[in-house]
């Protein structure tokens, strides 16, 4: 069995075409009975708000310094690639808000239920944010997302109601930081290939066939191409 660990937050671009690259390779190469993926939190701005109180274009033209076209002709190229992968993405119309709830959300689907299920959450999560452009903080939102992936939602309200599983987001953030993790996605693969960032459809094939041959000639884990990431300082421009 293949583990391939990722961590990733639900308002990263880089992140949701990334996983979605990677799950493509994936099913490409036939291997999805005998890949295990298991996630983990890095929040991107522990600090946002829980209220939406910019747009995407104005925020972005601030962080960057550029004029709110030239932030808007960024976001759409960003956009392009997620709309390559077969994403309906929304970038420009995201509404940024803090994703920390989202996150203990994810922890409690994998403390109580299967694979398949933390699998359809996690990808409904990115989907609510760029495709659906709903508020991750808002409670309704999450509780919603979290019911049509199939989990209770009387619990889910007790989850979120709470501070239940927020040390867990906090112990994979500290376990980031001790890797020299700063930037998302960053996959692990089988705990020792590192992945720092979305690397092609291509090149998650290749990442994948390397460990499946178990080719161990070159202690290298830096992937030949230049993968996309987001810290938290932003994200890699195109």
């Amino acid at each position: 069995m293949m583990t391939i660990t990722i961590w990733s937050d639900f308002a990263c671009p880089y992140c949701y075409i990334g996983e979605t690259r990677l799950q493509q390779a994936i099913e490409e190469l036939g291997i999805g009975d005998s890949v295990q993926i298991d996630f983990r939190a890095f929040e991107l701005d522990p600090s946002a708000p829980k209220e939406v109180t910019t747009t995407t274009p104005e925020r972005f033209a601030m962080k960057y310094r550029l004029s709110v076209p030239q932030a808007e002709k960024q976001i759409e190229q960003i956009s392009e690639l997620g709309r390559e992968v077969g994403i309906d993405f929304r970038y420009s119309t995201t509404q940024y808000s803090n994703t920390r709830d989202a996150h203990r959300l994810m922890k409690f689907a994998e403390k109580k239920y299967d694979r398949a299920t933390v699998g359809r959450l996690n990808e409904a999560l990115f989907a609510a944010y760029f495709t659906q452009n709903l508020v991750l903080a808002d409670h309704k939102v999450l509780t919603a997302v979290a019911v049509a992936a199939g989990m209770d939602e009387k619990e889910v309200k007790e989850v979120l109601d709470s501070e239940r599983y927020a040390d867990e987001v906090r112990f994979d953030e500290r376990e980031a930081g001790m890797r020299g993790i700063h930037g998302v996605p960053y996959m692990l693969i089988n705990g020792s290939f590192a992945i720092p960032g979305a690397m092609s459809l291509e090149g998650f094939k290749a990442a994948l066939e390397r460990e499946l041959r178990k080719n161990d000639a070159s202690n290298d884990t830096k992937p030949a191409e230049r993968p996309h990431r987001c810290g938290p300082d932003g994200c890699e421009l195109l």
